[in-house]
């Protein structure tokens, strides 16, 4: 088996401008690989991606899914060491891989996350490949008008934050929402790319994708904090 670059990949918009940022340059990408976290989880992207099999399908990549062990991350009193656990099973995938083929690096979606970024950097440099991070400190809101520029559909699939109730749940990431966002970074602190959790995304549609995945949702909603169910997922 031939291949060149993997991309970390859990659906969202960070993973997915990584991803389609690598194809832009001319980086060969040849696999898709998501991370399913059990429960919560300090280094992984968590809601909505068993999606990442559909988008895998439309962008045309295979995908390796990795399917931890619960990584206890809702009771944790050593974070470091935290994120050292859960980076194991990812670096396992990606040693199984380069045993069998021409791995020079992964694609990943950090924007600031010196935490996330930092372990794949050592994890990188004990596997001897690249690391391609093209959100890296990079403006946020730069960011968040390049992709819809490009043409990315983005839904929300989970809010957790001041200023963002029940009727963000679903809600596609557009100019208008974007406004909203950066008045909510001013009025509570929200990052507009949602880099401190206050919210997940999914990518539905995009230039590196050759169909659009059609999605049907309900919500659920606890209080302060809420996700949406996907009742329905196909490829338009």
């Amino acid at each position: 088996m031939s291949m060149s670059w993997v991309s970390l990949f859990s659906g969202g918009k960070d993973s997915s401008w990584a991803l389609y940022r690598a194809q832009q340059e001319g980086l060969d990408v040849g696999r898709l690989l998501t991370v399913h976290p059990a429960g919560d989880s300090y280094m992984y992207h968590t809601p909505a991606t068993r999606l990442a099999r559909l988008a895998a399908e439309s962008v045309g990549l295979p995908l390796t899914e990795i399917e931890p062990d619960d990584f206890g991350a809702d009771d944790v009193e050593d974070a470091g060491a935290q994120g050292d656990a859960e980076i194991e099973p990812l670096e396992a995938a990606l040693a199984d891989i380069a045993a069998d083929a021409d791995l020079t690096g992964v694609t990943a979606g950090a924007v600031e996350s010196e935490y996330q970024t930092s372990r794949i950097e050592a994890l990188c440099d004990r596997l001897e490949i690249d690391l391609f991070a093209p959100l890296w400190q990079r403006d946020p809101e730069t960011l968040a008008t390049e992709m819809l520029d490009a043409g990315f559909e983005i839904t929300i699939v989970q809010v957790a934050a001041a200023g963002l109730d029940e009727s963000w749940l679903g809600r596609t990431l557009d100019a208008d929402a974007l406004a909203e966002l950066q008045e909510l970074h001013d009025e509570y602190g929200v990052h507009v790319l949602g880099e401190g959790g206050e919210f997940e995304t999914f990518v539905v549609d995009g230039p590196h994708m050759d169909r659009r995945i059609d999605l049907a949702l309900s919500t659920r909603w606890e209080g302060t904090r809420g996700h949406v169910v996907v009742d329905d997922a196909s490829l338009e």
